[in-house]
């Protein structure tokens, strides 16, 4: 039997992004491979039902006057003295961290990077940011036994700016919430639509609102077409744009911002919608995309990058900035139903691949194979 430990800070506090992938990790093992011992080690809890996800003697917080003031620190170093204490086999930074040290004992790591975006695009970033997250992410890849990248296109952004050898990576998709994976009924479809006033057809787009995500484009491909538009995601000044544009051009009665849904109601809302499109400029991989795909929702995204990886042969793919590109593309699905109904099947086919129960066996996998292997000091 193996003890594994995870960095669950993300866990506890990100409601979404790096949040969603530590809780369904943490879940498709659990419920895969329960007898495996699992410990979520934290500098503290959140103020949310995230802490009721798991066993309260599975959760692992600083002890100690030092550790409980200094929790960043404990995070970055002193947490390895905890984790030899509790004979912990292998220890999994889910965020792109491991702790300082952690190399000279005889516990195993292993480190997710989920994109390096920082450097592809370092204008999107503070300064001092760029600086924290290449030095934490340098680190975690240098040192790390293993490092799972959630891309083909992350690996080789590891590669390529981090200089690691291929073979200490590995990559391993991405899942999403089961909320997805289930067939909404009519009544909870007409649930949704009456609390937030639906139309019939919509486009949907989900994900946080910021340039990088390029939803202004959406807008201006259907500044002249009869499809409303739902944006899902926190409000920021790029939505302030966003909404700047549709006011300039009278699309008040088109253009609809949510916020603050629950995962039940978003993959309710997935449901819905006749296309989804998301024509980000760049992702590590790309959740949103796998969502609508288990939602059975045709997919419109970005031709490049992660892309065609999470959106398979069956969804359609256009130029990130070729407004014209995105809705002749809107056109072409919106006007047959035949077309609709191939992606919604053939995307549902290829989601398949992102099963938890897959997604679970690589990971016991891995872990196994770290676990069977003698640190050499």
């Amino acid at each position: 039997m193996l003890k594994i430990g995870f960095d669950a800070k993300r866990f506890f506090h990100n409601q979404t992004g790096l949040g969603n992938y530590s809780r369904d990790l943490i879940r498709i093992l659990r419920t895969y491979y329960p007898e495996q011992t699992y410990l979520l080690y934290t500098p503290k809890l959140g103020k949310s039902h995230y802490n009721n996800l798991v066993p309260s003697d599975i959760i692992k917080q600083p002890t100690g006057f030092i550790n409980s003031i200094l929790s960043s620190h404990w995070r970055s170093s002193r947490i390895v003295n905890d984790l030899e204490l509790d004979k912990v086999d292998i220890y999994h930074g889910l965020s792109g961290e491991i702790p300082m040290g952690l190399e000279n004992t005889s516990i195993r790591s292993v480190v997710t990077i989920h994109d390096l975006i920082f450097i592809r695009y370092p204008e999107l970033y503070k300064k001092i940011d760029r600086t924290l997250y290449h030095k934490k992410f340098k680190y975690a890849c240098d040192h790390a036994d293993q490092i799972v990248a959630i891309s083909e296109q992350t690996k080789q952004d590891i590669i390529a700016f981090f200089h690691i050898p291929e073979s200490k990576i590995k990559v391993i998709y991405q899942g999403c919430h089961e909320s997805f994976k289930t067939v909404k009924t009519e009544q909870e479809k007409q649930d949704l639509i009456s609390k937030l006033g639906l139309p019939k057809e919509f486009i949907l787009n989900v994900g946080t609102i910021e340039p990088r995500k390029n939803a202004l484009s959406i807008v201006e491909a259907i500044v002249d077409k009869d499809i409303p538009l739902v944006i899902v995601g926190k409000q920021t000044s790029y939505s302030k744009e966003i909404q700047a544009y549709v006011t300039q051009h009278q699309m008040e009665d088109r253009v609809i911002f949510l916020q603050g849904l629950s995962m039940q109601e978003l993959s309710v809302l997935y449901s819905l919608a006749t296309i989804f499109v998301y024509p980000s400029i760049f992702e590590g991989f790309g959740i949103p995309i796998i969502e609508a795909l288990y939602s059975g929702t045709p997919v419109i995204t970005t031709k490049s990058g992660v892309f065609p990886e999470a959106g398979g042969p069956f969804s359609c793919y256009v130029a990130p900035n070729d407004v014209n590109q995105l809705g002749e593309a809107v056109d072409t699905i919106l006007n047959s139903t035949e077309k609709q109904q191939e992606m919604r099947e053939k995307g549902l086919e290829y989601a398949q691949r992102f099963n938890d129960g897959l997604l679970a066996e690589q990971w016991m996998n891995l872990y196994k194979n770290l676990g069977n292997e003698n640190r050499i000091f």
